[in-house]
């Protein structure tokens, strides 16, 4: 459906819904909802999609312990690590995440408001009376839409990294790290994956990354994580929105055609109202896409970050200048050094675990956001 300024918030309240709560109010509470409920669902999907795409490791000249795939992963770490390794970093998504979640869906919220109303009165598009009497309100085109959601996606990403990024490092160092013998690359017992663990948990990640890289070297995967999240946030909202209006227009033509004996007339359905099923539909079908498309960009992001964590753990093990090679020399060099590897199989390495996570945390987080808003303005109101 092409946006209208009615309809690009999702809700539009009426004169007679009382002010004293503002809708930026219903946006924040329902996204923070959103992002704690799909976080603790899907916490343990994303540490395998962490471990699949993670480099593999040697030790005495053969490779470590690999997985065949998300479920394998799942199985393996939790019989051999135990139920906390499936939620390494989860302290740092919940309390880091969290905020991070408001911030992305609500920034996104008025990135698309501001540059649809910019677009309309660019055009100098003014309200018309139809010749049914209705109110006809300029629109944006299709391609207007697209260009709106996809750019609105790549900005609200660029504002949030500022805090996605160090929860980010912080949870994939987390997720990666394995107990396995130096010498043998087999997996140690508890007592000694105890010693073996570069981090105990994750604020005691965050210190120890501050201490021996910096701030500054916390936010060295800036740029990597925008070139990741970016284009999936930019694809992902762009197909979202146009399966939202695709539903929307099937919906009000069914509420037409149930209705046209009594020569009714229907409103187009809001977010908020549209049926459940259509929601996820829309959130799962717009996650898969997009997830499987920049699953090489999250690949090439978390090899750089883990490649960093190793360096430094490599200094602080040795409290000498490491000397360790670098493998990845930029996301470019990452990318290169997957397809020399393994070809286009290689730079999709994890893109089924990828998506196993993406689906359900999208499909989640978009249905939970589009209702509890809605929930809370009906509650505080």
């Amino acid at each position: 459906r092409p946006l209208t300024p009615a309809s690009i918030k999702g809700k539009v309240m009426s004169s007679e819904e009382p002010s004293s709560s503002p809708p930026l109010l219903y946006d924040v509470l329902g996204s923070a909802s959103a992002g704690i409920i799909s976080r603790i669902v899907t916490h343990p999907l994303d540490t395998a999609k962490a471990r699949l795409q993670a480099p593999v490791t040697f030790t005495g000249g053969r490779p470590n312990a690999t997985f065949r795939g998300p479920l394998d992963a799942l199985v393996r770490t939790y019989r051999h690590e135990g139920f906390r390794a499936l939620y390494g970093g989860f302290g740092a998504v919940i309390v880091g995440g969290t905020p991070g979640t408001v911030v992305y869906l609500t920034s996104y919220a008025a990135f698309r408001d501001s540059i649809s109303s910019t677009i309309l009165n660019w055009r100098g598009g003014n309200a018309t009376i139809s010749c049914s009497g209705e109110n006809t309100e300029p629109k944006l085109s299709h391609g207007e839409e697209f260009a709106v959601h996809f750019m609105s996606g790549m900005l609200a990403e660029a504002v949030t990294c500022i805090i996605y990024v160090p929860v980010d490092v912080v949870k994939e160092r987390m997720q990666v790290q394995r107990n396995l013998n130096d010498a043998s690359g087999d997996y140690l017992s508890s007592q000694g994956a105890s010693q073996n663990r570069n981090y105990e948990g994750s604020w005691d990640a965050l210190r120890r990354i501050a201490r021996t890289e910096g701030i500054r070297g916390i936010y060295k995967g800036y740029a990597a994580t925008l070139a990741s999240f970016g284009p999936f946030s930019a694809l992902y909202f762009m197909f979202y929105e146009r399966c939202k209006a695709w539903s929307s227009e099937f919906v009000h033509r069914q509420s037409q055609n149930m209705n046209a004996r009594d020569n009714g007339s229907t409103a187009r359905a809001k977010d908020g109202d549209l049926p459940l099923l259509h929601l996820i539909a829309c959130s799962a079908g717009a996650g898969a896409l997009a997830s499987w498309l920049t699953s090489p960009l999250d690949m090439a992001k978390l090899r750089l970050q883990v490649q960093r964590g190793q360096a430094a753990a490599a200094v602080s093990k040795s409290n000498t200048a490491s000397h360790r090679t670098v493998q990845y020399r930029g996301m470019l060099g990452c990318l290169r050094a997957a397809y020399s590897d393994g070809g286009i199989r290689g730079l999709f390495r994890g893109a089924g675990a990828r998506v196993v996570h993406f689906v359900p945390a999208t499909t989640i987080t978009m249905t939970c956001y589009e209702k509890f808003r809605f929930f809370y303005a009906d509650v505080l109101s």
